[in-house]
């Protein structure tokens, strides 16, 4: 028995927010169906780099789904998702606004037929205000909401972030609004409307900054607050051979911890009064900058001072802890060949996810899924030939 057992997905979703979305929902039992445009696909499908013809985010984050393919344009097409829609669970899409409801597929006409339908809209500014038909890429989104401004060192550039914050929160949310809608139904009796947005979801990501802001009419600016470099006891620091630590010693214990074995007791007391800081980054920076990565390792072993390895990818993924924690996956395919997966971070005790299917090839389910709901082979047959599929 799976968490999500007996709950069907439509996905009309591309790229990253989407997919990486319902990957969470098929990892726990759900049918999603990813719903694709006939000869073209998810467009993540044809990025590089690829393994056996296919692109690897794409094998990343459509695993466990199956894929059909429909031009929603076409009244066959259309009249094909109206009946998958009619027995499903979920559905989410990430069109501009308006889109859906062009089509004749939007919420109203969706809840009409299946009053127990969730219906998630996952856009770049939701569906109202003077953004809501704007483009945007998760640079734009996270911009738009401050969070480029908070990132770089005080009195430079803003820097782009290392990983895209809107696109993944975005995805987040937007499984958390689904499984609160689908929660809701055992209190209403029916499906409801999900809104979420990549903007809104990285303005949500501030509680930090917005209670500074908000406390005493302060605007942070990038590398200034204790979270983004203002605090010396809080940053990264450059060792002798050009590796990089991170020391988080923010509590007084973990900073004592380091004093100790810096040999400078004498600083514990120090981080009290912060007309100090500027001497302390500079001793920290002379500090950490006399000795190599390998030397600070073996002082730092088993001394409970919050300071880490600013690890490249290539050691994130050889780490033992991500090994024994199956963080990291490493899984065979007859056409795939050996290859890698992100693991499934949430654990459950009794109705944990699991790896099943490998990510689909572009309308690999349709004779299974179109069979499913009353089509013959013959039909199935025409529409091939009329480009519905």
């Amino acid at each position: 028995m799976k968490a999500l057992e007996g709950i069907r997905v439509l996905d009309l979703t591309r790229l990253l927010p989407g997919p990486f979305a319902t990957m969470y929902l098929a990892d726990f039992g759900a049918d999603v169906i990813k719903v694709e445009q006939p000869g073209e696909g998810d467009y993540a499908r044809e990025y590089e780099p690829k393994q056996g013809g296919l692109g690897y985010r794409f094998i990343i984050i459509n695993r466990n789904k199956r894929s059909v393919t429909l031009d929603l344009k076409k009244a066959k097409g259309k009249e094909i998702f109206l009946k998958l829609a009619a027995d499903a669970d979920v559905v989410i899409e990430s069109f501009r606004p308006g889109v859906m409801k062009r089509l004749g597929l939007d919420y109203e006409t969706l809840s009409e037929l299946n009053p127990n339908i969730v219906f998630c809209s996952l856009s770049g500014y939701g569906q109202t205000g003077p953004y809501a038909m704007d483009a945007g890429h998760d640079l734009n989104y996270v911009s738009t909401a401050g969070i480029t401004s908070l990132t770089g060192k005080p009195g430079g550039e803003p820097i782009i972030p290392g990983i895209q914050i809107a696109d993944l929160t975005g995805g987040l949310m937007a499984v958390i609004g689904i499984l609160l809608a689908l929660q809701g139904r055992k209190t209403i009796g029916r499906g409801q409307y999900v809104d979420a947005s990549l903007f809104a979801s990285a303005l949500a990501m501030l509680p930090a900054d917005a209670s500074i802001l908000f406390g005493s009419g302060r605007v942070p600016m990038r590398g200034e607050s204790r979270l983004t470099g203002g605090w010396p006891h809080y940053g990264v620091y450059r060792t002798s051979d050009g590796r990089y630590l991170a020391c988080g010693a923010l509590e007084k214990k973990f900073w004592g911890n380091l004093c100790k074995v810096i040999e400078r007791e004498d600083l514990i007391d120090a981080i009290d009064d912060q007309s100090n800081y500027s001497t302390l980054r500079i001793l920290l920076e002379k500090t950490f900058a006399s000795h190599t990565l390998k030397e600070w390792l073996e002082k730092l072993d088993g001394k409970d001072t919050c300071v880490t390895l600013v690890k490249n990818l290539d050691e994130v993924f050889n780490d033992p802890h991500v090994k024994v924690n199956e963080l990291v996956k490493e899984l065979s395919d007859a056409e795939l060949g050996n290859y890698k997966q992100l693991g499934i971070p949430i654990k459950l005790s009794a109705t944990p996810g699991e790896f099943l299917t490998k990510a689909p090839k572009l309308g690999e389910h349709n004779l299974e899924i179109l069979r499913s709901i009353g089509y013959s082979d013959e039909e199935i047959d025409n529409f091939s030939d009329d480009g519905v599929i």
